[in-house]
């Protein structure tokens, strides 16, 4: 049996309702990051990179979506579609596509070659979690984060060089700022960024001193972030433009588009309450009497007022009640709420005073049940008959 494939928005970190855009952005992430090229001899980031490139190829073509939305993996291989990555299944232009996003580049072979994508560089986007409460959920919340991110060497404004200095031409590259390799078995020619220069096609011979010629360093941040009401845990609010600038390959002094902040909101389990979608459950402990008799009680609520239940006579252990409206905000509607459900647990007392038990005793004997110290009830009934 093949082992069991992870679900591909999971894989990219991504919402079922993603766009394109989105898709393609958190791909490009993992792909920069998991690729052999800059994790050499690591197995576990070589089968990430598959695995992201495996969710790519499917999520970002519209019908192999659609197959896959409505019959997961299986539905993929009935159709003919891949169930896992496989170069050799793939257009090549969708190969030299994902490459290029990688290098930066463009390649010339079976399909004809491609430049670098169009538009203005842009940087990488970020990620930092941040811990709340269920309350902060029911109500939205204003919290701090703090991160790292690098940013434009103000000594050499992202040159790399001694201020002062100038970098020279890339021997490797004698300037173009691109070499030719071959790849997947001589199948096509990868014109990708010199390695040296990174794609410039100059060099620095003496290095900043702040930056040690990467051009970038990295500072700490703080930031203050609206935590939207109702949001749930894993998902992420944006903050535009707080990433990184972009490379010091594609953009020297730092201009084009920022990165994104990505703020994953983690909430703290509760003491008393249970989420479930927008509705929370409370178990209830009640008396015997109580749920016997009925009552009018007290239940908390996330807002921490308090709310009237109504307990019939009759309840029995288990019985469901719903409070309306007292759950938690729909994220995309705050107006709308989730219900308060309240699970009725019966609890029998462990000790008992002598009046109680005197009348415990008097129902059992009402009821003809037998009891702990007395013989009869039950099995007399049995044997009666």
């Amino acid at each position: 049996m093949p082992p069991a494939q992870r679900d591909y928005y999971e894989v990219l970190g991504i919402e079922r309702s993603a766009d394109a855009e989105e898709i393609k952005r958190a791909y490009r992430r993992l792909a920069m990051k998991y690729h052999p090229d800059r994790n050499p001899g690591d197995a576990e980031a070589e089968a990430k990179f598959k695995e992201a490139a495996a969710a790519y190829e499917v999520l970002a073509d519209e019908q192999k979506r659609r197959i896959y939305d409505q019959y997961g993996h299986e539905g993929l291989r009935g159709s003919g579609g891949p169930a896992t990555h496989d170069f050799s299944r793939m257009d090549p232009n969708d190969i030299f596509s994902m490459f290029a996003d990688i290098f930066g580049g463009g390649f010339a072979g079976g399909g004809g070659g491609r430049g670098r994508r169009q538009g203005p560089a842009r940087g990488y986007d970020l990620e930092t979690e941040v811990a709340i409460t269920l309350e902060d959920v029911a109500a939205g919340v204003e919290t701090t984060v703090d991160f790292a991110r690098l940013d434009v060497c103000e000594s050499c404004t992202g040159s790399g060089a001694k201020p002062g200095s100038k970098p020279v031409q890339c021997p490797t590259c004698g300037g173009q700022g691109k070499v030719q390799q071959t790849g997947l078995g001589g199948m096509f020619r990868m014109v990708t960024a010199c390695p040296a220069c990174h794609g410039r096609g100059k060099v620095v011979k003496e290095f900043c001193g702040s930056c040690k010629g990467r051009g970038r360093v990295s500072k700490k941040r703080k930031l203050s972030v609206r935590i939207p009401p109702g949001i749930r845990d894993g998902q992420a609010v944006r903050v535009r433009g707080e990433g990184e600038p972009p490379p010091q390959e594609e953009s020297p002094s730092g201009e084009g588009l920022r990165g994104d902040l990505m703020v994953v909101v983690r909430v703290q389990e509760h003491k008393l309450f249970q989420r479930n979608e927008d509705d929370l459950v409370l178990e209830l402990p009640i008396s015997f009497t109580q749920a016997a008799l009925g009552a009018e009680i007290e239940v908390p609520t996330i807002e921490q007022d308090r709310a009237k239940l109504t307990v019939p006579r009759g309840t029995q252990f288990g019985d469901v009640f719903r409070l309306t409206d007292k759950g938690l905000p729909d994220v995309r509607d705050p107006r709308r709420k989730g219900d308060l459900v309240v699970l009725v647990k019966v609890e029998v007392p462990k000790k008992l005073s002598a009046a109680q038990e005197k009348l415990l005793r008097e129902l059992a004997a009402l009821e003809g049940e037998a009891v702990s110290g007395e013989s009869g009830g039950f099995f007399k009934k049995i044997f009666k008959s």
